[in-house]
């Protein structure tokens, strides 16, 4: 029988408005937390158990932190919560006139329906690069990441000529926004001061670490003193920067770049881009032309009263931002924050209150010690940049116990610059039957 012709069953049977949350990231939790008790069922869905931070997927990819530190798991958050349910299943599709979301469980009626999905890697029509490149939008290809490079170096050690080892030494990230430099600066810290340690035997002066923009500066929506800064810290710690160059073509071992010799590299960590996660059901005219859907000053999704998108999912044009505002966490918590007000003002009468964000600034690590923070009334870089990012990102993960294993994470590699979580584990054989429930699948579009 098809998921589309039942109710989800088991759902709790409350005499209240039912909002729908999809997406489990900053605004879908975020907004589901500012629900409970409240005049609301919220239904939350997510295809993951699990909250993912993912500011810190690089340092996973890296092995600076183990996978449970950044993740959390939903059901613990809204224990013994009455109003809040959760259940992990993808979303489908959804009929706008019957109120009705479709997934892969069974459907849903909503009163409210608000979508957080979020965004995917965007490889801008690529498909070899789509096909042969990492990604890092989830915990799973962070872990990937980590495997794959470890994965590289053992079988590195035991290949004889120089020239066949440059192909898995080298690495090669795409993309110079935050994630992208973050990224190379901690790859460029594990060559210089951990694998030639773990592997005596190579020499690491035949490991390249490339970093390429298309853009004319790294951090693009940062400070040019920022811009500067972390290209001279990249450039110290051994980092080689394409800047205002694109990548044409990577067919899984040679990467081709314009106006520049190909690289060899089995490793091209692609961090270039977004875009937004979409699901059926929607008109042509509620989305812009970067798929990004239109709502109000309300986050109200244009020609629906009961549909909200937040995040990185929708566009919210204004006379200060007419390009919508920037695909940050900030900006997903902060319209979270004011759906849930304007959400109880529905049901009260109270008129609603349009979004305004108020940006709290922009912070990029580049290394050990190094980091460039952009505040609303003071720039600043350096020792003091970096213990603010720390800082930040600690504060911001959920969970005393997540908090304590970062922080002795954190310590421990300090002090010894030696992280002790470069393992290669890898996945067990999944059979065919069992493959939906245990294995991420990769989209292509």
């Amino acid at each position: 029988m098809s998921s589309a012709s039942f109710p989800i069953p088991n759902l709790p049977k409350l005499d209240l408005p039912k909002v729908v949350i999809v997406g489990a990231g900053f605004a879908g939790l975020k907004l589901a937390r500012s629900l409970k008790g409240g005049p609301f069922q919220v239904i939350l869905l997510d295809k993951n158990n699990f909250h993912q931070f993912q500011p810190l997927f690089y340092q996973v990819a890296t092995a600076g932190l183990e996978p449970s530190a950044i993740s959390f798991p939903i059901r613990k958050i809204f224990q013994s919560t009455r109003n809040v349910t959760f259940r992990m299943a993808e979303v489908l599709s959804v009929d706008q006139k019957q109120n009705r979301l479709f997934t892969d469980i069974g459907y849903i009626d909503y009163d409210f329906l608000v979508l957080s999905m979020g965004a995917d890697t965007n490889y801008f029509g690529a498909k070899n690069i789509e096909y042969f490149a990492s990604p890092m939008k989830t915990v799973s290809e962070a872990l990937y990441i980590r495997n794959k490079i470890i994965s590289n170096y053992e079988r590195a050690i035991s290949i004889e000529k120089v020239e066949e080892r440059k192909t898995l030494m080298n690495v090669v990230i795409v993309g110079g926004g935050p994630t992208g430099v973050e990224l190379a600066g901690a790859m460029a810290e594990l060559r210089n001061n951990v694998f030639p340690k773990d592997y005596p035997e190579l020499s690491f002066k035949n490991m390249k670490v490339v970093l390429i923009e298309a853009g004319p500066s790294l951090l693009g929506a940062m400070s040019q003193e920022s811009q500067s800064h972390a290209l001279q810290y990249l450039q110290q710690l051994g980092v080689e920067v394409y800047l205002s160059t694109r990548v044409l073509d990577y067919d899984g071992e040679e990467v081709q770049i314009e106006g520049k010799e190909p690289i060899k590299t089995e490793t091209l960590l692609w961090a270039a881009g977004i875009k937004p996660n979409a699901i059926e059901g929607f008109h042509p005219e509620q989305y812009s032309g970067n798929r990004r859907m239109l709502v109000n000053s309300y986050n109200q999704l244009i020609g629906s009263e009961r549909i909200f998108v937040l995040g990185d999912q929708c566009l919210m044009a204004e006379e200060s931002q007419p390009k919508g505002h920037p695909q940050v966490a900030q900006v997903a918590i902060q319209q979270a924050k004011n759906l849930s007000i304007n959400l109880k003002n529905t049901i009260t009468g109270k008129p609603l209150i349009p979004f305004r964000y108020k940006d709290l600034g922009s912070m990029a690590t580049v290394g050990r010690k190094l980091a460039v923070v952009d505040l609303p009334f003071v720039k600043f870089q350096g020792v003091l940049a970096w213990l603010t990012w720390l800082f930040v990102h600690l504060m911001a993960i959920l969970g005393v116990k997540n908090k304590l294993f970062i922080f002795l994470d954190w310590s421990w590699n300090y002090l010894s610059f030696d992280p002790s979580l470069r393992l290669l584990i890898k996945p067990k054989y999944v059979r065919a039957s069992e493959r939906k429930g245990l294995i991420e699948e990769k989209s292509i579009n």
